[in-house]
């Protein structure tokens, strides 16, 4: 038996109509064995927004137009999250080499790129960028205490400002673009 454990219901229509719906879905779940959560069902206004899967997903005013679309970026635990791993593997072990350290950081950091790539997520992806690389320099300045930033600078950044050692370089989540979703409704059956 398949079921989806997450999902989301959009209604045109008041909130009235929206927890009719609700009664109705519980109904259909309940000759399932399934039920809905009342502490994780949400039923919110698209302008209030709301999270799901590490989107957030709410509407706004395009910036300099009267249009509103709805938006989808990543929400604000999904970056508290990434932000906390990166921390951690920036605090874990001051002994290692820069180039563990880099293979350690970039799945990480190439992996949640690539989830949130299909969303407005230049703001976080560059916020993210800052981070890391204000991380990595930290981790850089605790193992070299006495030297100087134009030391740490020559020796682990080949000739910019760029964390890199040998072969590897960190991976930079602000030069990650960003992919629009594109309609593909008439190709999924060749798909499956």
């Amino acid at each position: 038996m398949r079921f989806a454990d997450d999902w989301c219901l959009m209604v045109t229509g008041t909130k009235a109509d929206a927890e009719a719906l609700r009664e109705q879905i519980t109904g259909v779940l309940s000759t399932m064995g399934l039920r809905l959560s009342q502490e994780k069902t949400l039923i919110t206004h698209i302008d209030e927004g709301l999270d799901f899967l590490g989107w957030r997903i709410q509407r706004h005013r395009k910036r300099g137009t009267d249009q509103h679309y709805v938006y989808t970026y990543p929400a604000h635990k999904s970056v508290k999250a990434v932000t906390g791993k990166v921390k951690t593997l920036c605090r874990q072990n001051r002994n290692l080499t820069l180039e563990v350290l880099l293979h350690r950081l970039n799945p990480l950091l190439r992996g949640w790129t690539t989830y949130f790539q299909s969303g407005v997520s230049s703001a976080a992806f560059g916020y993210l960028r800052a981070y890391t690389w204000r991380q990595v320099f930290r981790w850089l300045r605790r193992k070299h205490p006495h030297s100087t930033w134009k030391n740490i600078r020559r020796r682990f950044c080949n000739g910019g400002w760029w964390p890199a050692e040998g072969e590897v370089t960190l991976f930079n989540p602000g030069a990650v673009k960003t992919i629009r979703y594109r309609y593909r409704g008439t190709r999924l059956s060749a798909l499956t």
